[in-house]
């Protein structure tokens, strides 16, 4: 079957093991911060089921497909537009048997997946809260910035559901959520147990804060070393430049 591209899409190399992400480039693109994710969440255990919460691109998904053993991934996206085009990023790499999407709202999984069944959950979900920010005039892309939809106590509840026991939880949030992620991790039963902050440079606040967290788990909570994007020089760093494959 003929791949197609519809009006303003592109194909994305993502330089690793020859896959590759379609998106549009007036939507709503992913960034570092997927990478990252994927990369934080690589210790995923060979043969695990997990699910992506938010998939959009389904950017997170494919790279874990590359980088991990697992046994089957299912996305789970609310936009048509962007789960369509999902559908034919899978087709284009030939991950049809591992990597499964479908078209609906979090708030609907209960209905759909069995509870207690996914070894792990992935997730990079809206930043801004409901009614705060200038929203951008694309819905795709208010959809995917702002808290419209689901709320991130939405993803977090669900993700309680739908883990298995000592199942795993790995999310890429804002550090100015900080607060509002561990109680809610707290409230839910998903014991955060590894955190590690993401920073521009050297002289600069952090921009990102990567999660993971254990259904169940005793307390104990291990920061990493701080990751940092660029040198002094402005150009990536290595541990950057190793995440890419570069």
């Amino acid at each position: 079957m003929e791949l197609r591209l519809n009006q303003n899409e592109k194909i994305e190399d993502l330089q690793f093991k020859n896959l590759k992400i379609i998106q549009n480039k007036t939507g709503f693109c992913f960034g570092i911060d997927s990478i990252l994710l994927s990369d934080f969440a690589k210790d995923i255990k060979k043969g695990a089921k997990v699910l992506d919460l938010g998939t959009g691109t389904g950017i997170i998904a494919t790279l874990l497909c590359g980088k991990t053993e697992l046994k089957q991934i299912i996305g789970v996206e609310i936009q048509k537009e962007v789960y369509e085009m999902a559908q034919r990023s899978i087709q284009l790499n030939g991950l049809g048997d591992r990597f499964k999407i479908i078209n609906e709202d979090i708030l609907s999984l209960d209905k759909i997946l069995e509870k207690g069944t996914f070894d792990a959950i992935v997730t990079n979900p809206p930043y801004k809260k409901r009614d705060t920010g200038i929203k951008n005039e694309e819905e795709k892309k208010v959809i995917s910035r702002h808290e419209t939809t689901a709320i991130l106590e939405d993803f977090i509840s669900v993700s309680k559901d739908l883990l298995k026991d000592k199942g795993e939880f790995y999310m890429v949030h804002r550090p100015d959520r900080l607060v509002d992620i561990l109680a809610l991790m707290r409230k839910y039963r998903i014991e955060p147990k590894v955190m590690r902050f993401v920073y521009g440079n050297q002289c600069s606040e952090p921009k990102l804060i990567l999660i993971k967290g254990v259904k169940n788990a005793k307390p104990f909570l291990k920061i990493q070393n701080n990751l940092y994007i660029y040198k002094e020089d402005g150009e990536y760093t290595e541990e950057i430049n190793k995440i890419y494959h570069r």
